[in-house]
């Protein structure tokens, strides 16, 4: 199995963009909040004023910008990475704690929890309850023709006791709606299927290998 490792940043899903924004009845201060792709107005309070500011050279641009340069240069933090592997099917793998004892190899049945979610967070299925924190662990068998690829390639090389956190394509996911792990229950395997198009978050925990 091929095997890439990748530094992603912390926060690649969204980039909040920046704009400027003028505090009412101020004309000293600058707040900025959002994206470029807007130019703030300025709004001179008398034609006076106004006519003053441009027979002194200065302008709406400057005014924004000079606070800028003014104010003291911050120190800059190294952004918060998350290390992941890219296996070669395009799953990414995140390891949380790496466990104990002998790998799970491919052949093995293993015991594990999982929590499955759609790439936005949302919540699909898991086999913890969420209220009562009781688990209903599922056995696998580390055989892509009986479970997910992807599912499959989290769960082996992983030890007892670890846990990761995956975000699985739907190419190596739910091509077959036969395929393991599917809940039984009609609402949560419905639930799970009509997802089956889009990729999956898995955070996986083994707690045996059989």
């Amino acid at each position: 199995m091929h095997l890439q490792l990748q530094v992603l940043p912390f926060q690649t899903l969204q980039q909040l963009p920046c704009s400027f924004n003028f505090p009412p009845r101020q004309h000293k201060d600058v707040t900025i909040k959002g994206s470029h792709s807007r130019h703030p107005s300025v709004s001179v309070k008398s034609l006076p004023r106004r006519v003053f500011l441009q027979l002194m050279g200065f302008s709406p641009i400057s005014l924004c910008i000079y606070p800028l340069f003014a104010a003291p240069m911050q120190d800059m933090n190294e952004p918060e990475v998350i290390r992941t592997l890219k296996l070669s099917g395009g799953v990414r793998i995140q390891e949380i704690i790496e466990g104990e004892g002998r790998e799970a190899r491919d052949g093995d049945y293993v015991q594990v929890n999982y929590v499955c979610r759609r790439s936005n967070g949302y919540f699909v299925h898991s086999t913890v309850d969420q209220f009562s924190g009781e688990s209903s662990p599922v056995t696998l068998p580390l055989d892509e023709n009986q479970i997910i690829k992807g599912l499959k390639d989290v769960l082996t090389g992983m030890k007892v006791g670890g846990k990761r956190r995956a975000l699985i394509p739907p190419s190596v996911g739910y091509i077959n709606e036969n395929l393991k792990s599917i809940p039984d229950e009609f609402g949560p395997r419905r639930s799970l299927l009509s997802h089956a198009k889009e990729p999956l978050i898995f955070e996986v925990q083994l707690l045996k290998i059989l």
